[in-house]
């Protein structure tokens, strides 16, 4: 049963949301819950048991939702900037008050620790909130007795997030937020393998938002296509795999769709001799194995400074055994399984380069410690001893918890290294030597680089990738610019 709504067709926010229910699991079409003939369901990654069923979303289902979205799109637009950045505030405090609840369902479908998993709802509050505070003032170019140049920004019309499977809580908020902020309607896509949180998190929105302005589906491998293809959709947000992102912007240049890819990474790390190693130590083993490395930003490449290689490699050694994996809901895991069966097959095959390839397990070296039998894809964790550069553990992204550290010498050599690559997502720099640090940090082609640090994200900052790794950016002033067409008035003042 869908909630209760006030004349402006969003509910009175107090309808509360069922997490315990297998069976309460729609598709938000114009602020109802609805259901499909056919259903599938995703796979707890920890215990390879089926969780509840969910949706399998038609074409039919799809040009509803469209056209809902379109209709709503003419009323939303013209609410103030006050407007919604109050329902997005009210949406984002509701969602902070389940935070307990989405966590558990996204441990239970996503495989993260607990900790992570309540950590991402914290963040996708913040993310809404931060991107409801921004502001994109008019310009004035040009103001005098003759004529006024104003440049501002309207909204495009109807947004589609496509939104991944490893952080899928935060990355829909962080689509979400800009696409209403800026007075567009947007239908959420949520993968296949992780379904649960998006459609309580829309279903939530029904009670802050009027009818058609957030809507989700949830379905099978077709789904994206239908929406990249669909002539009423203006604005497609992508998250995903850089072999997907190639289709989705194909797909989308038929109709002429602004669209804005987030893709893969293979992301650097570089440690001078200068720093100081038992004080980093636990930082790198954190920015490499977060999420079991599933996060496009994770340190892919840490390449450190010879004559510090020893110390370094043992100490990374050391911590990251202090790593416990398992189940996301064990107490004190650090690192979960792998989120699905097909991305677990992939990792598998950089297991099965070590003895082909000859290269050497520094740690780990093996799929799991436990039994073969036993259920989860779990991995773990392991650390390459400085494989050859041409090796497909640096050359290509593993996402998965398996890090190749590597020797360098000169600045020169280990910039040329780090750019040699088709990716461009982000980067660091870790030395005592500041200006050092940053002229290296300037040499990186990524679309992030930092110095003493990695992944430190915000919601009011540009994030987006160089290269193969991505198209346009998002969050920040440019984020919401993304969800705009570019209007240039020119006012003149008299006949």
């Amino acid at each position: 049963m869908s909630p209760s709504a006030t004349t402006n067709g969003a509910s009175n926010g107090t309808g509360k949301l069922d997490f315990t229910n297998p069976k309460t699991f729609y598709n938000v079409i114009n602020n109802k819950l609805t259901t499909t003939s056919k259903t599938r369901h995703g796979i707890n990654p920890a215990t390879e048991e089926p969780n509840a069923e969910v949706p399998v979303s038609t074409q039919e289902d799809v040009d509803n939702a469209v056209s809902f979205a379109r209709t709503a799109f003419k009323t939303w637009t013209k609410t103030s900037i006050e407007e919604r950045q109050k329902a997005i505030n009210a949406f984002a405090d509701a969602l902070m008050s389940y935070q307990e609840e989405f966590a558990h369902l996204l441990t239970k479908e996503q495989g993260k620790p607990l900790s992570q998993a309540s950590g991402e709802v914290e963040r996708g509050v913040r993310t809404l909130k931060a991107i409801a505070s921004l502001k994109l003032p008019e310009e004035i170019l040009e103001d005098n007795e003759e004529r006024q140049v104003i440049n501002r920004y309207t909204p495009l019309g109807v947004a589609c997030g496509i939104v991944p499977w490893n952080y899928p809580i935060l990355l829909a908020c962080g689509k979400i937020a800009p696409a209403l902020y800026t007075g567009n309607t947007i239908i959420i896509k949520p993968s296949p393998y992780t379904p649960y949180c998006n459609l309580k998190l829309c279903e939530l929105a029904t009670q802050f938002f009027p009818p058609g302005v957030v809507q989700v589906l949830s379905g099978e491998e077709d789904l994206g296509p239908r929406f990249t293809a669909h002539a009423g959709i203006d604005k497609v947000s992508f998250t995903g795999s850089v072999a997907t992102g190639k289709k989705v912007m194909e797909a989308c240049s038929k109709t002429l769709k602004r669209v804005t890819l987030e893709l893969g990474g293979n992301d650097p790390a570089i440690i001078c001799e200068d720093v100081d190693i038992e004080k980093i130590i636990p930082k790198i083993a954190f920015l490499s194995f977060l999420n079991s490395a599933q996060i496009c930003l994770m340190i892919k490449r840490l390449y450190v400074h010879s004559t510090i290689y020893p110390h370094f490699l043992n100490s990374l050694v050391s911590h990251a055994k202090t790593l416990k994996v398992g189940p996301g809901d064990s107490p004190d895991v650090f690192i979960g399984p792998v989120q699905n069966k097909m991305q677990y097959d992939k990792v598998r095959t950089f297991f099965h380069d070590i003895a082909t390839e000859d290269w050497k397990p520094a740690m780990g070296g093996t799929l799991s410690s436990s039994s073969e039998n036993e259920p989860g894809y779990f991995i773990t964790p392991t650390i390459i001893d400085n494989p050859p550069e041409d090796s497909r553990i640096v050359t290509e992204e593993p996402f998965g918890p398996i890090l190749p550290i590597l020797k360098w010498t000169h600045d020169d050599d280990v910039i040329e290294r780090a750019n040699n690559t088709t990716m461009g997502l982000g980067a660091s720099v870790w030395s005592s030597d500041f200006s050092r640090a940053r002229r290296m940090a300037e040499r990186l082609e990524a679309g992030t680089v930092w110095v003493n640090t990695h992944f430190d994200l915000s919601p009011t900052v540009p994030f987006g990738g160089h290269k193969w790794s991505g198209l346009g950016t998002e969050w920040g002033v440019n984020g919401l610019k993304a969800y705009c067409n570019s209007q240039t008035l020119w006012l003149k003042k008299s006949l």
